[in-house]
């Protein structure tokens, strides 16, 4: 019997043919959807393998071995994998400082926590993480992929790979070769100019080619002796195991949980960000998590980087009419033929015109009416957007996403906790001898750790009355410190001679306000009502007894 579920959830993570229901209908749309997301995602492989400090030939083997095995398995049609810039602000530190040998292991490792994470089923968390949150995310790793480009930008190579982002841009500033760095400047505005226009021309071929081809033309018809890719070999290099040892397990331990739960988020954000945005139907978000898992050992095996869902790359496949799974995977086979005809030619491409290709990439992340809404939306909304671009920027992805979601816990909580209340309300009906030593007390909203206290004081504080009615059932949550903190307020009144009558407990409430003993605290097990009237006739009767 067991056996039978576990098999029905491995099924559900590998490919079927359901995967390509469409693919007849849509298989023209797919191909030239992969060639166009192809020629889009190759300058942008090179320029993230070298920022990373991995090297041009890891962005490429990730983008060809990463893209086609997260296309196979991954949980969404659409989705287009490889190296992208956020993984690049992670990554960087880490081969800097655990060096390039530790590329393949670190990657794997990451790439077997995010199929863990898929199998436990984890792929729905990323639901948690709130909308100013991810925006600020987002502005924060747009900056930092601008910022690490300032280097290569001025021709310096001064900005190690690895160092902050911003310390590494003012050194490669403060060391500029005059004639170095006016060429490399001029290329990145030759890069830039082109990007800009070159859409209002045609889109039909992507601007960042046009423009990186007219830079190695420029420097090639001009002469000048400028940094540039260097030799590329003509094929993907042979799979292998990497290097395992107990101390490098351990110093890599912490380094690969960041890359993976950076993988997951990134890559789960993509597919929603796709799917909400163009009619291809629901993704899988345990699936997702699997294949891209799957995606980040393969590259790894291949000496390529952690793989993760590209925002932009994805978007480029549903504008171009990629509808299954076979754009993503003629978008790896469009990188391999590359790398199998024109290694040579991609070997000349001058460095800083890959960074301007990223600069104007990281300018394309920020939204300016986007970042607006958020800023206008509420101040909790903008303190959160803001305290996470400042984290990502200055800290650390991963701090900035655990920063961002406990803040917006604490505003969430706080909200919660004001509208939480207590309201003294007349009693229903005729007026009688005696009301005026009946309190009827209303309690709004959630009595629990975070507005118990608060609530239950102002309960406790009434005075010159004989019987205090509390009303419940206007209580939407109840937590243990809730029914305990109640227990006590009214064990209090009751010492004080104050009767205490509860009426309207939720059934779903009743378990936990036993177990804590609440409901011990009052008088008369018949002092817990369930309609107001008998409450009110019950009031009465003890105030007319005295």
């Amino acid at each position: 019997m067991t056996a039978r579920p576990a098999l029905s959830g491995v099924r559900a993570v590998l490919p079927s043919r359901a995967d390509y229901a469409g693919l007849r209908r849509s298989w023209r749309g797919d191909v030239l959807a992969g060639v166009s997301v192809g020629v889009v995602a190759l300058p942008l492989a090179l320029g993230f393998g070298v920022t990373s400090g991995a090297g041009a030939e890891a962005g490429l083997v990730t983008a060809i071995v990463a893209g086609l095995v997260a296309a196979l398995f991954g949980g969404s049609g659409v989705q287009v994998s490889g190296p992208t810039g956020a993984m690049v602000v992670v990554l960087a530190p880490i081969l800097a400082q655990q060096g390039a040998g530790a590329l393949a292991l670190v990657t794997v490792m990451a790439g077997v926590i995010v199929v863990a994470a898929g199998a436990a089923r984890l792929g729905r968390l990323v639901g948690l993480i709130p909308w100013p949150v991810i925006e600020g995310f987002t502005l924060g790793i747009a900056i930092i992929i601008f910022l690490q480009q300032v280097p290569a930008a001025v021709g310096s190579t001064d900005g190690a790979h690895g160092a902050k982002a911003l310390p590494a841009a003012l050194t490669a500033l403060a060391h500029v070769d005059g004639p170095v760095a006016w060429r490399a400047l001029a290329l990145v505005a030759l890069v830039v100019a082109v990007m800009v226009v070159w859409p209002r021309i045609t889109r039909a071929v992507p601007g960042a080619i046009v423009a990186i081809v007219a830079a190695t033309a420029a420097v090639a018809a001009l002469g000048w002796d400028v940094p540039v890719i260097g030799e590329l070999p003509a094929g993907l290099p042979a799979p292998a195991l990497p290097a395992v040892s107990l101390a490098s397990l351990q110093a890599l331990a912490m380094p690969a949980l960041a890359i993976a739960a950076l993988a997951a988020i990134e890559s789960l954000l993509s597919a929603r960000v796709a799917h909400s945005h163009a009619d291809v139907g629901g993704y899988d978000a345990d699936r997702e998590l699997v294949g891209q898992g799957l995606a980040s050992i393969a590259s790894g095996l291949f000496g390529g980087m952690p793989a993760t869902g590209a925002i932009a790359r994805t978007a480029v496949n549903v504008r171009s009419g990629g509808r299954t799974r076979v754009a993503a995977v003629v978008h790896a086979l469009v990188l391999l033929a590359v790398v199998l005809v024109a290694a040579t030619a991609v070997a000349r491409v001058p460095l800083a015109a890959l960074a301007g290709v990223l600069m104007v990439t990281a300018a394309t992340m920020v939204r300016p009416a986007l970042v607006r809404s958020v800023m206008r939306a509420s101040r909790q909304d903008a303190v959160l957007f803001v305290l996470t671009a400042l984290v990502t920027v200055s800290v650390d992805l991963i701090y900035a996403i655990a920063i961002g979601v406990a803040g917006a816990a604490v505003f969430a909580l706080r909200s919660v906790a004001r509208a939480a209340g207590v309201h003294r309300e007349e009693l229903p009906g005729d007026a009688a001898n005696g009301d005026e030593r009946i309190a009827l007390l209303r309690l709004d909203g959630a009595l629990f750790f975070g507005a118990a206290d608060r609530v239950l004081e102002r309960v406790a504080r009434v005075h010159g009355v004989e019987v205090v009615i509390l009303r419940m059932s206007q209580i939407r949550m109840l937590d243990t410190t809730g029914a305990q903190i109640l227990g006590e307020v009214v064990t209090s009144l009751e010492r004080r001679g104050v009767t205490v009558l509860i009426k309207g407990v939720q059934p779903r409430h009743l378990p936990l306000l036993e177990h804590t003993g609440a409901l011990e605290a009052l008088a008369d097990s018949d002092h817990l009502v369930d309609s107001l009237d008998d409450a009110v006739a019950k009031a009465r009767g003890l105030v007319a007894s005295r």
